[in-house]
């Protein structure tokens, strides 16, 4: 019987061990390079548990397979816990994480109030020479780093069918995109970005897998109903909308798969974070319901084992269906530590490429803004782009707001009123990679980001690094926008105006005050309630003449709150915002 811990290859001093899953199997054999593939030299013993295993004097580097034996058929897979591969159909390749020499990184985040993420996709965030990789990604780093945000989300880079794709049809879970660079290149962005100060969330896709290209489809021989075998549904909760591929939660070994990966990523690949795609799915077979509790329970499982053994690191869910359960850790809740809201980007967005002034709610835009779950402002991930709202028949904000002048003052406005309602709503803030200098178009994996836009629009993006600063309270006068508390001050349906009240203790240097006008109508001399009297300093306005030219329509200044109900009288540009933080 094998004494070594782990499943796949497992290296250790002088071989390779192999462990493998296979209960319908009646042999198992290991083939590959160390071997001459003979599928007679290494016959792997059975454990008595639906596992196979054997040692073997096979080395790293060298490329392998199983073969297995079952109802008189013999067939050969790839290693479901194959740590690479030389691509998505080809043959496993024996990896040692422990080869990789981290020197002094050391994962984990900061508190989730100080967080800003910044999502994107590694093929095509800085592909100029062709596909993008892991390395030219580090080649764009010091962006993000000067842009002021702390934390990077890649889309899946788990192994993937094919040369291009958003990664969301993992075929080699265990395995890094080989075209991307493989693990070592995603150790080595990891690395860097740690070294900038730069947190790295992975997605991870356990709602579905691949669907093609799979080492685990009818991995050992059987199945029923023509469906996936033993590391799947094998009837009716096998359907998702992205293949008849949803993995049987119900089974302990599938359970452990799942979350051996997830540790995988955090400890294999010191990453920060992990954010869970369509999590609906994992609990409903239609994304509506709970209706696969089984699924509830792995993820609350895999959820309650990272945060006991990684609790500096972030747990993100995209479900989309404002249920605090999801970022609960009471009994019945699923310990996420946050998840996508829904509420907040669908009102924010039609705020912004509503077609005239009368259409945007104030009512709707106040509640996404102020929206929070199990009283905890950072129980939530806010945007107005991420990749799923801009392709699919959705566009950039630019597109949406001006089709045909996606540069152009219009678009800038209501681009940055977003922004500036993103970074000071409460929550944990995130943009998509090119929405900080007015990216246009929708996304598509193989278009890559036009990087001219950054200097052609330097007053845009010199906003959003304002606004981050701002957020993580840089200069000492805005730490209220990492505090747990928001406040509607003000609502003026007339005018279209809004304003809001930001804190964590309150006072001078805390306090933070929100006006924003979503009219294409400058205000002046306009009336505003106040959180409190006294002087308010202008933090920013985003209509301000060093973002631009154009802007700057009326003179927007610090003021000083006085009555009773405390107000002071405002002017606000055209589709700005104004943040006044209190000096008391």
């Amino acid at each position: 019987m094998g004494q070594r811990e782990g499943m796949g290859a497992i290296p250790f001093d002088g071989g390779v061990a192999f462990r493998v899953w296979a209960p319908n199997a009646e042999q198992v054999c290991v083939i590959g390079d160390f071997n001459d593939w003979d599928g007679g030299a290494t016959v792997m013993e059975s454990e008595g548990n639906g596992y196979w295993y054997a040692e073997t004097s096979a080395q790293v580097g060298q490329e392998y397979k199983y073969q297995l034996t079952a109802g008189g058929q013999t067939f050969q897979r790839v290693d479901p816990y194959a740590r690479k591969v030389t691509n998505s159909v080809g043959n496993g390749v024996i990896y040692d994480h422990g080869a990789y020499d981290w020197g002094d990184d050391s994962p984990g985040l900061s508190r989730r109030d100080d967080l800003v993420i910044y999502e994107l996709h590694v093929g095509s965030f800085n592909a100029e020479q062709g596909r993008g990789s892991f390395q030219s990604v580090i080649d764009r780093l010091d962006h993000v780093q000067s842009l002021g945000a702390n934390v990077i989300e890649l889309m899946p880079v788990m192994e993937f069918a094919g040369d291009d794709s958003w990664g969301y049809n993992p075929a080699h879970l265990f395995a890094v995109e080989s075209v991307l660079g493989g693990p070592d290149g995603l150790k080595d962005l990891v690395k860097a970005a740690h070294q900038r100060g730069l947190a790295v969330i992975v997605d991870v896709v356990y709602n579905h897998f691949g669907p093609s290209d799979l080492a685990t489809w009818q991995f050992d021989g059987w199945s029923e109903n023509g469906k996936g075998g033993i590391y799947f549904y094998n009837d009716d909760r096998s359907s998702t909308p992205w293949g008849d591929t949803r993995p049987d939660y119900g089974r302990p070994e599938v359970r452990a798969f799942i979350r051996d990966n997830a540790v995988s990523w955090l400890n294999d690949f010191h990453a920060d974070g992990l954010r869970f795609d369509m999590t609906p799915y994992i609990r409903s077979r239609d994304g509506s319901g709970m209706d696969i509790p089984e699924g509830w329970e792995m993820m609350r499982e895999v959820n309650s084992l990272v945060r006991e053994q990684f609790p500096d690191r972030l747990l993100i869910a995209e479900d989309m269906q404002q249920n605090p359960a999801v970022s609960s850790t009471d009994e019945g809740g699923a310990a996420f530590h946050a998840q996508w809201d829904g509420a907040f980007v669908h009102p924010i967005r039609e705020a912004l490429k509503a077609s005239n002034d009368d259409e945007r709610s104030l009512e709707a835009v106040a509640t996404a803004i102020l929206k929070t779950y199990n009283d905890d402002a950072f129980e939530r991930v806010i945007y107005t782009e991420s990749h799923d709202e801009v392709a699919n028949g959705k566009a950039r904000v630019p597109q949406e707001v001006a089709p045909d002048d996606t540069s152009g003052k219009l678009a800038q406005k209501l681009a940055t009123m977003g922004a500036a309602m993103l970074l000071t709503a409460p929550g944990i803030p995130m943009l998509f990679m090119g929405q900080e200098f007015l990216q246009d178009g929708w996304f598509q994996d193989t278009v890559p980001l036009d990087w001219s836009l950054a200097e052609e629009q330097a007053g845009v993006l010199q906003i959003w690094r304002d606004l981050i600063s701002l957020r993580r309270n840089a200069s000492g006068r805005s730490a209220g926008l990492r505090g747990q508390h928001t406040q509607l001050v003000h609502a003026d349906d007339a005018a279209n105006v809004i304003a809001y009240h930001r804190w964590a203790d309150g006072g001078p240097g805390d306090s933070v005050f929100v006006v924003v006008n979503l009219s294409g109508e400058a205000r002046t001399d306009l009336p505003v309630q106040f959180p409190a009297a006294g002087g308010w300093e202008l933090l920013m306005n985003t209509d301000g003449t060093s973002y631009s030219e154009e802007y700057g329509s009326v003179e927007s200044t610090s003021v000083t709150a006085d009555g009773d109900p405390a107000s002071a009288s405002v002017n606000v540009g055209p589709y700005s915002a104004l943040i006044y933080g209190f000096t008391g």
